[in-house]
């Protein structure tokens, strides 16, 4: 079984809990600092129900990070300093390699 599972900005650059819901009630799941969108998460023994056995399946949670809007002039300005503090720090970015940065990559 396989769901979407929007998570904030803030929790996926820092981390939390958060409430999944599943077919027998909700369940936490702990998200890791750093998370990016796209990546899977499993809750094991929360999906649907084998029909030729007594197994239970997982769950498979997919992620993705929303990105804020109507901010207030205070999380404008928030997120404009972050901006301002985080420029020039490559290792902040994990997706943004050139095609030769990866090609690269391949062979270190």
């Amino acid at each position: 079984l396989h769901c979407e599972l929007p998570i904030s900005f803030a929790t996926a650059a820092l981390g939390g809990e958060l409430e999944v819901p599943t077919l027998d009630g909700k369940v936490k799941l702990t998200v890791p600092k750093e998370t990016q969108t796209g990546r899977r998460m499993r809750v094991k023994g929360k999906g649907v129900k084998s029909l030729r056995s007594s197994a239970t399946g997982d769950l498979y949670c997919h992620i993705v990070v929303e990105t804020p809007v109507n901010l207030t002039d205070r999380q404008k300005e928030l997120l404009e300093e972050f901006e301002r503090i985080s420029t020039g720090l490559e290792n902040q970015t994990p997706r943004k390699k050139s095609f030769l940065d990866k090609l690269r990559d391949l062979f270190d």
